[in-house]
């Protein structure tokens, strides 16, 4: 059985000028614009890679999570950020990079098997799974 979630988008005029918006099932989001000025200008709203990031940290962060317990791990914080690289292929452009940057406190455990906890987490993850870019993770373990 499939678990399937839903989001939209719906853009207004076209290219440069247009006026994009996006909203998910859950309703997180709600019409929340992006386009190009969100996107390449830094002006307020989100983009595709901002969301992209999203996902990644928090899937990775659960995954982790999830690994930790399995592995008889009790008590921790994990705090991931994610930063999506997007550059220029061709006439278009590519996702080339997701990094990883883990700060994790996790009681009991020793670097070497976090390091190898971690890995399995970010290589399984279901979004990691399903980017077709460089995965890397840096972390810090207390």
């Amino acid at each position: 059985m499939s678990i399937i979630k839903k989001s939209s988008a719906r853009y207004q005029s076209l290219g440069k000028e247009g006026k994009g918006y996006v909203s998910t099932e859950s309703g997180v989001l709600s019409d929340q614009p992006y386009g190009f000025n969100t996107r390449f200008e830094g002006k307020a709203g989100t983009n595709p890679e901002e969301l992209i990031a999203a996902a990644h940290a928090s899937c990775f962060t659960m995954a982790l999570s999830f690994a930790l317990e399995s592995a008889g791990y009790k008590e921790g914080e994990l705090e991931t950020e994610c930063a999506i690289s997007l550059d220029k292929e061709g006439e278009g452009f590519k996702v080339s990079q997701s990094s990883l940057t883990l700060k994790a406190s996790i009681e009991g455990i020793s670097e070497t098997e976090f390091s190898k906890i971690a890995e399995k987490a970010k290589t399984g993850c279901p979004i990691s799974k399903l980017l077709d870019a460089e995965i890397t993770l840096n972390y810090t373990l207390s």
